[in-house]
């Protein structure tokens, strides 16, 4: 038996997706010398979230027989944006201040935990409908 609501997981990983493009394209970019991220990668980080979020809202609205194929989907989409914030995180590491760090390091934490209930779960509902 499932524990998580395929649904539920959709509405926090948009939910997430609407508050790290916020935080990216806003308020890291507003202080750009507090974390030290240049604002050409943190405009192109949020855009991914912003692309999420309506894919998100999409799988929400639609009425699925098959909650597993596009939660897999999210969740690998999910873990790819990870390591590519990794890569900019290492690539502009120099530049990056402590308080940077401790974000970046926060988001993907987030990111990768959410995928792995979400990927969980797919594989759950997978073995729940033989």
């Amino acid at each position: 038996m499932n524990k998580f609501n395929p649904r539920k997981l959709f509405l926090i990983d948009g939910l997430g997706a609407i508050v790290s493009a916020f935080m990216l394209g806003v308020i890291l970019t507003k202080f750009e010398n507090i974390f030290g991220m240049p604002r050409r990668v943190l405009y192109f980080l949020a855009l991914i979230p912003c692309i999420f979020a309506v894919y998100d809202f999409g799988v929400i609205f639609r009425n699925l027989a098959n909650w597993g194929p596009p939660l897999k989907a999210i969740a690998i989409a999910n873990l790819i944006y990870c390591g590519i914030s990794v890569g900019f995180v290492i690539h502009h590491y120099q530049k990056l201040t402590g308080l940077g760090l401790i974000y970046f390091i926060l988001e993907i934490l987030i990111v990768i935990i959410l995928s792995s209930i979400e990927l969980k779960t797919a594989f759950n509902l997978k073995r729940e409908s033989y």
